[in-house]
């Protein structure tokens, strides 16, 4: 008899979800994890750089104190208190995911699985960390097994971790990926950032604010190329503005050592920069190194992605596969839908994931949030589009919360001004996409955002404003000139 109903890999925000869901379905869960409840989200990724993120971000408003008519002088950061802050915010997070596992009666097992069959598993020891002392061990190596357990169906929610480039030099000491970052006990005099992404677009802005040198070096033509056009180049923009040298177009060739890191930046801006950290912040692999997937027999894609379908199967009878390990949106509120959908499934109900609607935001500054279509894909697709911007310069309450850089963007189709993507880069562009998200999901117009009545003064109504403009109706901004 199997020891659980259901046994899940990996308590990130795919795995803890699912668990919690199939625990109130009434199945017995077992949850295999390495580390502290979370994933790499809670632990290395999402909450830690924003808490990170939002230290530098009072740093830089109460340096500009005098700007809001405030008196702060010899204003300065401590990045060990940063750091502390991050830790403190972490470890209350996990906490209570832990809580929450307990409370809804999933056993868990600390530990790394290893399949044995296809829905029986050996739980083995973790070795140290891969990447420093102290830090991640989601990625580290399993030593002796110390049980085994059998569950009806099992969910793989392993997440994934930073690939690592092709390129010379890049295993020198001061040449570190995302998570390595963390390990950092003071701020780097200078910084190159590999990867314009979101990624390496945080990274970069939060450096930057603490007075760090940053060079990010990005092959594509602008910055964070998944965005939409126009918000890349507003980004570049933004940075430079912040003393960031942003090297679009270009490619990192070589790394060397010596007094410092020398990087040797190849394309029409090629130059050798100098370094005391290089920071690689492209692209992810999935993870699934030592969890015995071949002996099982389950199907993955070129890069090494495990491939479901829209009920998170795999080609394995009882074995699903949820989160970044399947390839599909390496995002963490994707993940956790597709953890709920799963454990639907299991527990017999007629559950399927939607992609239609997946927002996304980048926590720069300012910060960048998207959903849908972008103008340049729309248009590719043969769709006939408007687009309605409107500037944050032009809107009262940013003029108030001394923040106007940036612009709201919708795409929409020209016959029925149906809404088919919203892109915003400004201040809480991350909280404003909800609405974009909620307009493409319903089917929304630009008229119906326009006679939505929106609160002022509000961050908010700039989505009024702009369908308005989108309707050559702009209320707060001069028309276009016909």
């Amino acid at each position: 008899m199997p020891d659980f109903d259901l046994l899940v890999v990996g308590g990130g925000p795919g795995g803890y979800v699912a668990a919690i869901r199939a625990a109130q379905r009434g199945l017995s869960v077992g949850l295999v994890e390495k580390e502290r409840p979370g994933g790499v989200c809670l632990n290395w990724g999402c909450i830690p750089t924003k808490a990170m993120l939002r230290s530098a971000e009072v740093f830089q408003t109460v340096s500009a104190a005098a700007d809001f008519g405030v008196s702060a002088d010899n204003v300065r950061f401590d990045f060990a208190g940063v750091r502390q802050r991050k830790d403190g915010i972490v470890k209350e997070l996990t906490d209570g995911v832990a809580s929450l596992l307990q409370a809804n009666g999933v056993t868990v097992l600390e530990g790394h699985a290893r399949f044995v069959g296809a829905t029986e598993v050996e739980v083995h020891e973790v070795g140290a960390s891969p990447i420093f002392p102290g830090g991640p061990r989601y990625a580290a190596a399993p030593t002796r097994p110390i049980r085994r357990v059998s569950a009806e169906d099992v969910i793989i929610a392993t997440g994934s971790v930073p690939a690592r480039l092709p390129i010379p030099g890049a295993d020198l000491p001061g040449v570190i990926t995302s998570d390595g970052a963390f390990g950092l006990t003071e701020v780097p005099r200078r910084l190159v950032v590999i990867g314009g992404s979101a990624v390496g677009a945080e990274w970069a802005s939060l450096f930057a604010a603490f007075g760090s040198e940053v060079t990010v070096v990005e092959v594509q033509d602008r910055l964070v190329p998944l965005e939409d056009r126009e918000i890349g180049a507003a980004l570049g923009r933004s940075l430079a503005k912040r003393g960031i040298t942003v090297l679009t177009g270009s490619a990192v060739e070589s790394i060397a050592s010596g007094d410092s890191l020398r990087v040797n930046v190849g394309g029409p801006k090629a130059r050798e920069c100098e370094a005391d950290v290089v920071l690689v912040g492209v692209g992810r692999r999935p993870n699934t190194a030592e969890l015995g997937l071949d002996a099982v027999g389950i199907t993955t894609d070129a890069r090494g992605f495990i491939l479901v379908d829209d009920q998170l199967r795999t080609g394995v009878e009882h074995v699903y596969a949820i989160g970044d390990v399947t390839g599909r949106a390496l995002l963490a509120h994707v993940a956790s839908h597709q953890g709920l959908t799963a454990a639907d499934v299991i527990a017999g109900h007629q559950a399927h994931i939607d992609y239609a609607v997946i927002p996304a935001a980048t926590f720069t500054h300012p910060e960048i949030a998207s959903v849908g279509r972008t103008e340049e894909a729309a248009r590719a697709e043969g769709l006939e589009v408007i687009t309605a911007k409107f500037p944050f310069a032009a809107l009262g309450r940013a003029k108030t919360f001394g923040e106007t850089e940036g612009f709201v963007k919708i795409v929409a189709g020209q016959r029925h001004h149906e809404v088919l993507g919203v892109h915003i880069i400004g201040p809480s562009a991350s909280d404003l996409i909800a609405e974009g998200a909620l307009a493409i999901a319903l089917e929304a117009t630009l008229d119906e955002l326009a006679d939505t009545i929106h609160a002022h003064p509000t961050l908010g109504e700039i989505g009024m404003e702009a369908a308005l403009t989108g309707l050559g109706l702009p209320v707060h901004i001069a028309p276009r000139q016909r």
